[in-house]
C-alpha cells in the first residue's frame, strides 16, 4: 500500500476522484449519460494540447501561446478547407505544418535568441492571435465542410473518436519520453542544462524539439476544434493555454524543470474538465470560472513547491520520523 500511495499516479489520481465524488454529489445531471460524453469530447482537446505543455515544462519552459496559436491555425484551417476548396486531407497536413512552424517560432526565439521562453511565448500569445483576428476581417468562417464534424463527433464501436486520438497520441507521447534518446534528454536538460551541455547533450536543440512539440500538439488541438465547431474564428482557444498547463502542474510537472509524467497530465486535464463541467452546470459566470481555475493553478503550483514539506508532514500523521 505505501509502494502504490508513492506512485506519481496516486495522488492526482486520487485527487481526480475526490472532485468527481463532490461534483456528482453536489450538482444535478453530471452522472447524465449525455454530460458524461460530453466530458469525453471536452477533455480531448485539452488534453492533447496538454502534451505539449507538458514536453515544455519538462524542458524547464513554458508556453503561453497555444491558445492563440489554435485561433490562428483554426482560421488558417477553415480558409484552406472553404475559401480555397482544398480537400480536408491536404488542408489538415497543412495546418500540422503550420504548427511545427509556430513551434519553430517558439523554439529558435527562446533556444538560439536566448529570450526567456515566458517572454517568447508571451509575445506569440499576442502575435498569434492578431495575426488570426487579419483574416476574413477579424470574423469566423462557418460551415468549413458537411464531413468534418465526423472527425470529432464520429464513433468507432460506440466509442467517440476523440478518445482514440488521446489514447494514441498519450501512447505515443509515452513511448517517446520513456524509451528514446531525445525524450531522455528532455528530462535532462531540464533537470540541470548545464550537467546536460557537459555530458555532450545539445541543449538548444533539445529545447527547439520540446517547442515543435508543443506547436504540433496544439495543431491537432486546433484541428479538433474545427472539425468540432464546424467553423474557424479568432476568439477560438481563450484561455486554452491556462487549462493546458494546469493539467501539466496538476499532474505533478514541476515547473522547474525535469520532472512530468504524461500519464498524470491526462488525469490533470480530467480534473480541470470536470471543475469546468461543474461551474457550467451551476451557471457560474464566466469571470469567477476564471478566479477558480487561476486558484487551481496556483494551489497546483504551491503543492508542488512545498513537496517536501507537505511529505515530512504526512510521515509525522502517519506516525513516522521524518528524519531518520
Amino acid at each position: 500500500m505505501t509502494r502504490v500511495l508513492a506512485s506519481p499516479i496516486a495522488g492526482v489520481l486520487s485527487a481526480m476522484l475526490l472532485v468527481a465524488v463532490i461534483v456528482a454529489a453536489t450538482t444535478d445531471h453530471f452522472l447524465d449519460q449525455g454530460n458524461l460524453s460530453n466530458l469525453v469530447l471536452q477533455v480531448s482537446i485539452v488534453s492533447i494540447v496538454a502534451i505539449g505543455s507538458t514536453v515544455v515544462i519538462v524542458v524547464g519552459g513554458i508556453d503561453l501561446s497555444p491558445g492563440s496559436a489554435i485561433a490562428l491555425m483554426t482560421m488558417v484551417f477553415a480558409i484552406l478547407a472553404k475559401n480555397m476548396g482544398w480537400p480536408l486531407g491536404v488542408a489538415i497536413l497543412a495546418v500540422l505544418a503550420l504548427g511545427l512552424l509556430l513551434g519553430l517560432v517558439n523554439g529558435v526565439l527562446t533556444a538560439y535568441l536566448r529570450i526567456p521562453a515566458f517572454i517568447t511565448t508571451l509575445a506569440t500569445l499576442s502575435a498569434f492571435r492578431g495575426v488570426a483576428f487579419s483574416f476574413n476581417n477579424g470574423s469566423p468562417i462557418f460551415s468549413v465542410s458537411p464531413n468534418i464534424e465526423a472527425l470529432f463527433y464520429g464513433t468507432l464501436a460506440g466509442i467517440p473518436l476523440p478518445l482514440f486520438y488521446v489514447v494514441a497520441l498519450y501512447a505515443l507521447a509515452y513511448w517517446f519520453l520513456r524509451y528514446t534518446a531525445i525524450g531522455r534528454q528532455i528530462y535532462a536538460v531540464g533537470g540541470n542544462a548545464s550537467a546536460a551541455r557537459l555530458s555532450g547533450i545539445d541543449v538548444r536543440l533539445t529545447q527547439l524539439i520540446a517547442f515543435v512539440i508543443a506547436g504540433l500538439a496544439a495543431a491537432v488541438g486546433a484541428v479538433l476544434m474545427t472539425a468540432r465547431l464546424n467553423s474557424g474564428s479568432p476568439n477560438y482557444g481563450v484561455g486554452m493555454e491556462l487549462s493546458a498547463i494546469a493539467a501539466a502542474v496538476i499532474g505533478g510537472a514541476s515547473l522547474a524543470g525535469g520532472r512530468g509524467h504524461v500519464v498524470n497530465t491526462v488525469i490533470g486535464a480530467m480534473t480541470i474538465v470536470i471543475v469546468q463541467n461543474a461551474l457550467n452546470l451551476n451557471a457560474v459566470p464566466t469571470s469567477a470560472q476564471n478566479v477558480i481555475i487561476g486558484a487551481i493553478i496556483v494551489l497546483a503550483v504551491g503543492i508542488d513547491m512545498w513537496r517536501s514539506e507537505i511529505a515530512g508532514v504526512a510521515r509525522i500523521v502517519l506516525g513516522r520520523n521524518p528524519n531518520p
